[in-house]
């Protein structure tokens, strides 16, 4: 599993113009089973995706089909980490997570 933090380098206002082609990025990764949650920072300096079931060079390409990353709005940074422990709620995604 990863942890994909998007930092925004250019004003808000340059984000904006590409949010509705990242938003269909994001759908396209969700159908494809890629990403499992994702959200802005708060403040409004990035956002935070969680994405599974990829190579470290797979996770690359995906991320360099971005428009923010195309566009150079953002910088991505990638942490690799293996869920072991969750609340009880949501013990069942554990091994989801994990694939």
């Amino acid at each position: 599993m990863y942890i994909l933090s998007l930092n925004y380098v250019k004003p808000v206002s340059e984000i904006e113009k590409f949010i509705d082609e990242h938003i269909k990025y994001l759908k396209k990764y969700y159908k494809a089973g890629v990403f499992v949650m994702s959200g802005r920072k708060v403040p409004r300096t990035g956002g935070v995706i969680l994405a599974k079931g990829l190579s470290l060079e797979e996770l690359d390409s995906v991320i360099h089909e971005d428009p923010f990353h195309i566009n150079g709005v953002a910088e991505y940074t990638v942490t690799e980490f293996i869920p072991t422990m969750t609340m009880d709620e949501i013990s069942v995604l554990k091994e989801t997570l994990t694939d």
